[in-house]
């Protein structure tokens, strides 16, 4: 029999493709758009900044803008998924390191308003447009927005199955309670000026409120 050699390709490896030109440098003006954006929604908030403005901060013409974003709602929601995709690794963590459901929670609560502090002019500009369908942000449907509120919900199943809750905790209302006072106490930690202790302290007074009735025993 006879053995025919030839060069036969792995099924299922994948061709490595390196990055034209072309492609490198759009990354970059991309780049440059977003880096000149957050920097003025930060300094003069969402309505105060112009896409003349951001183009001019990064030093290229409106139509380059326009030609990587659609219009400013596009690249402000682009700037805040990816603030909260960090953010969600944040309270994540904060959840991580916590022990029982109380505690889980408020390490959650915490870490989302440190991350906060740490960029508090941008957050007042995304606060500031109130997440509202009107101004063509909608940024309570970003995908970061629901995996947020999977954290409550994952805290609080993982209470029932440890025992510390009842099997009838209302899971998914606790859950929604829970983060529409994480996001009402937004008005102190952005506006207010309250300190992490004093939003600490508020947030564990909630979460004994909406838990209470839902633990065992």
């Amino acid at each position: 029999m006879k053995h025919v050699s030839s060069n036969i390709e792995v099924a299922g490896e994948a061709e490595v493709r390196v990055p034209t030109r072309r492609a490198l440098a759009k990354q970059q003006t991309r780049a440059k758009v977003l880096a000149a954006a957050r920097h003025l929604f930060s300094e003069a908030g969402y309505e105060g900044a112009t896409i003349r403005d951001i183009a001019a901060e990064a030093g290229m013409s409106t139509g380059a803008v326009f030609a990587n974003f659609t219009d400013k709602s596009d690249l402000f929601r682009e700037i805040m998924a990816a603030d909260m995709d960090a953010l969600v690794e944040a309270m994540r963590d904060g959840a991580n390191r916590g022990r029982g459901v109380d505690d889980v929670l408020l390490k959650v609560f915490v870490a989302g308003y440190a991350f906060y502090k740490s960029r508090l002019p941008l957050a007042r500009a995304a606060f500031g447009v109130s997440w509202l369908p009107e101004q063509g942000l909608e940024l309570r449907n970003l995908p970061p927005v629901q995996l947020i509120q999977e954290l409550f919900t994952d805290a609080l199943v993982q209470g029932v199955e440890r025992g510390e809750l009842s099997q009838e905790a209302e899971v998914k209302l606790r859950s929604q309670m829970l983060f529409d006072c994480y996001l009402a106490n937004f008005q102190e930690a952005i506006f207010g000026g309250w300190s992490l202790d004093a939003l600490q302290a508020k947030s564990k007074d909630q979460i004994r409120v909406i838990l209470a009735g839902a633990r065992r025993g």
